[in-house]
């Protein structure tokens, strides 16, 4: 696949920006920027012997979108987009998610990560985990390089992620709202990278200061409103590359799980009773059509209208930006996260 056709599938904006000369070079530059960035963290990820570069480029080699270091060369055009250290700053946010993936999988139970066996179903939690650490360990060495400030920036973003996986795994403590704890889990977990990858752009092209806090903004929202979509798409499999469900089987916090929960009308409550008991009694055929249930749901309409809402709020802070191709792919992108459901 070509990464044009990466990017139209992906990222929305190929399809969306091809009208005039501008858009089409801002696609291509975009494009070689994304290869450069794969070919450089493909040599960044070597650590010494063939069987621990394997496992460390298990999950990089199985695929991925790269929305995050497209994220951040989108915003890396308000300031100087040829800039060398841009790709730098790409290759550290695409390690800190792959890292959190290789976590993810292992605290979720995962089978599945991007159409390929989980890593630590082909080798083991402990393998996973500490695979998971070699790469942030690279990551903060990659961003040492880029100055104190992304230094800064990348311990600040790694305690979010830690605090958003830490409440998720605890959960809401007594008397508090499951919703709202739930949406900063997301905010922690999956807006403070995307937010940081907005940042870092500005930061390695010599953007304005100014633009910082509102592409923060921006991505922290788009962060959330991704998640929520994401809540969606677990219960068709498909796009996760893992098990219908997997989420709501292992008993992870989504979104339209949760508005079923809290609801109180007979057929959310029944609906509620036959998937406990289809994950308790490992009924996997059942769970399989219970999701599909859910997924018609009113609950996961409401999801979706959620998404939307924080993806229409994402734009709004876009409108203090310059007009221009950044600012409409910013937005273009935003639409491409609730896109995903179609």
């Amino acid at each position: 696949m070509s990464h044009q056709k990466s990017i139209s599938s992906n990222f929305g904006l190929a399809d969306a920006l091809s009208s005039t000369t501008e858009e089409r070079e801002l696609v291509t530059r975009l494009n070689a920027g994304v290869k450069r960035m794969e070919e450089s963290l493909k040599s960044n990820l070597h650590f010494g012997d063939a069987h621990t570069d394997t496992i460390a480029r298990y999950l990089f080699e199985a695929g991925g979108k790269r929305v995050r270091p497209l994220l951040a060369l989108v915003a890396a055009e308000y300031g100087d987009p040829t800039h060398e250290d841009i790709i730098m700053g790409a290759q550290v946010v695409e390690l800190i998610h792959l890292a959190t993936l290789y976590h993810d999988d292992v605290m979720d139970d995962a089978d599945l990560r991007r159409g390929v066996p989980t890593t630590h179903t082909v080798w083991s939690n402990s393998v996973a985990i500490i695979t998971g650490d070699l790469l942030l360990a690279r990551a903060s060495s990659l961003a040492s390089t880029l100055g104190d400030d992304m230094v800064r920036l990348h311990a600040a973003t790694f305690e979010r992620l830690c605090l958003g996986q830490l409440h998720e795994t605890t959960g809401p403590q007594n008397g508090a709202d499951a919703v709202s704890h739930y949406l900063q889990v997301l905010a922690d977990k999956t807006g403070s990278l995307i937010a940081s990858s907005a940042v870092v752009g500005l930061m390695t092209s010599g953007a304005p200061r100014e633009f910082f806090e509102p592409l923060r903004e921006y991505g922290e929202k788009v962060g959330v409103a991704f998640q929520i979509i994401d809540d969606v798409l677990d219960l068709d499999g498909g796009e996760t590359g893992k098990e219908k469900g997997n989420d709501v089987r292992n008993g992870v916090a989504t979104l339209p799980i949760l508005l079923a929960r809290a609801a109180d009308d007979d057929e959310s409550r029944s609906l509620v009773e036959r998937i406990d008991v289809a994950i308790e009694s490992a009924d996997a055929a059942g769970f399989a059509l219970l999701m599909d249930e859910l997924r018609a749901s009113r609950h996961t309409a409401e999801t979706i209208a959620s998404a939307r809402r924080w993806a229409t709020e994402a734009v709004a802070v876009l409108d203090i930006l310059p007009d221009g191709l950044p600012k409409n792919s910013l937005a273009r992108f935003a639409s491409r996260v609730i896109d995903r459901t179609n």
